[in-house]
């Protein structure tokens, strides 16, 4: 069955059966395959939750799956609108069809693309956040931490110089450094970490060592760069915990706000992370970051 078709069924499914779904889910207009950007022959697209009224500001978020897998149907946050944030859950280029720095060029345009779209759907331009999961953890923190990045800000789209720059980062069990990633894995977690690094970056990390460094959200934090929320469970055997308390150590080296929210005996993902207690943390977070709008020059 075409992909498209999956998508549209999804989405009715979805509508016939809101009586039955959280009101998180259920409220709001919801905005399906939105173009933000091509890549030759390829569109790239993005959905848009917004909630019921006025949005205090947008979330993007990046989905997981290894860089190499998933889809902007996995939005586990989506349920923010019942809170009064619009959310968009982006889809980007996957590394079995472009290799890194691709996904971020194709994030950052999203970014783009939201910003100057604002007046259109409702939410201030200037209070735009980043969220991820795992993979999309790692994304979200590396364009949080990388703007005006030549190599990573990338020209995909329609709006090249308009910023890519966010008021605040959350990453769900996400990476922080390439480089350390593999020494720190369990045996379980070399078995999905290696193919993946090697899929990403075209080789694993010894043998591309700048790309890697360019790939490592904590070789971009300085004292510039927005506050970031991390959650990671402490016996998540496929994402080494110390990925967080790393990028926990060099934000606070270079005077950054961070918070790292650590689960007692919670593994790779799982409903605890976006559970009331967790939502109610990003939103305390969000509000937090966007009451002070952090922008830089390239902004309309």
């Amino acid at each position: 069955m075409p992909l498209n078709l999956l998508k549209k069924l999804f989405f009715l499914l979805s509508v016939f059966l809101c009586p039955l779904l959280p009101a998180a889910w259920a409220e709001g207009p919801v905005l399906l395959d939105l173009e933000y950007a091509r890549v030759g022959e390829q569109s790239l697209a993005l959905d848009l939750f917004l909630p019921d009224g006025k949005p205090s500001g947008l979330v993007v978020y990046v989905h997981g799956g290894g860089w190499r897998s998933g889809s902007k149907l996995d939005c586990p946050i989506r349920g923010l609108r019942n809170k009064g944030f619009a959310v968009a859950s982006v889809d980007y280029r996957l590394s079995g069809f472009a290799k890194f720095p691709a996904a971020v060029h194709d994030i950052k345009a999203a970014i783009r693309f939201l910003r100057t779209s604002s007046e259109k759907f409702g939410y201030p331009s200037d209070k735009i956040a980043i969220a991820g999961s795992s993979a999309g953890g790692h994304l979200a923190a590396l364009v949080g931490l990388s703007e005006g990045s030549p190599s990573l800000e990338g020209g995909i789209g329609e709006n090249v110089g308009v910023s890519s720059r966010v008021c605040g980062i959350i990453s769900f069990f996400g990476a922080s450094n390439l480089n350390t990633i593999l020494a720190q894995s369990t045996e379980f977690g070399l078995q999905m970490r290696v193919p993946a690094l090697t899929l990403l970056l075209g080789g694993l990390p010894q043998e591309k060592p700048e790309l890697t460094a360019l790939a490592s959200p904590v070789t971009h934090v300085d004292a510039g760069d927005p506050p970031v929320l991390l959650f990671h469970g402490d016996a998540d055997p496929q994402m080494p915990p110390q990925q967080s308390e790393e990028l926990v150590d060099v934000c606070k080296k270079a005077g950054v706000s961070v918070a790292l929210h650590v689960l007692p005996g919670s593994k790779h993902g799982g409903s605890e992370f976006y559970d009331a207690t967790r939502m109610e943390l990003v939103v305390e977070f969000l509000k937090q970051t966007m009451g002070s709008p952090r922008l830089g020059a390239g902004a309309p």
